[in-house]
């Protein structure tokens, strides 16, 4: 199984998910450069590594991962989404869903596209979720 998803990361890079992966690394250094966005830059750099690797990997929410609420999972990290959405998740968003549905055209990339959307679904509202093995 490990050589599989070996295979599928390798051919993952070459499907958009490089791409991808210098986008969040290029958000997460702007991140870093604002005031208000400095928090946001560790989870951009964490999700560039994701998105380098994706597969064999999940998202799973911290409250149950952690089996408590913090700070990212109640009301602030609600208001860290939004304000999260509004500075970059929305073109991250939209980098992810253009490369899906470039990808799921083919029956090949598929499996790739489903990683996208997942990526996708994550860069909307990643305050208050963790990754995981899968």
């Amino acid at each position: 199984m490990d050589l599989i998803r070996l295979l599928l990361n390798i051919l993952w890079l070459l499907t958009g998910g490089l791409v991808m992966a210098l986008g969040w690394a290029l958000v997460g250094l702007v991140m870093a450069i604002t005031i208000i966005g400095l928090p946001f830059a560790r989870s951009c750099f964490v999700i560039a590594q994701l998105s380098l690797m994706p597969f064999g990997k999940d998202i799973a929410s911290r409250r149950v991962v952690h089996r408590s609420d913090d700070m990212g999972t109640g009301v602030m990290g609600t208001l860290g989404n939004v304000i999260w959405f509004l500075l970059a998740g929305i073109w991250l968003a939209l980098g992810h869903l253009f490369c899906a549905i470039g990808l799921i055209v083919t029956i090949i990339g598929i499996p790739f596209a489903i990683q996208h959307v997942k990526l996708a679904m994550l860069t909307v509202a990643p305050i208050g979720q963790t990754v995981v093995d899968g």
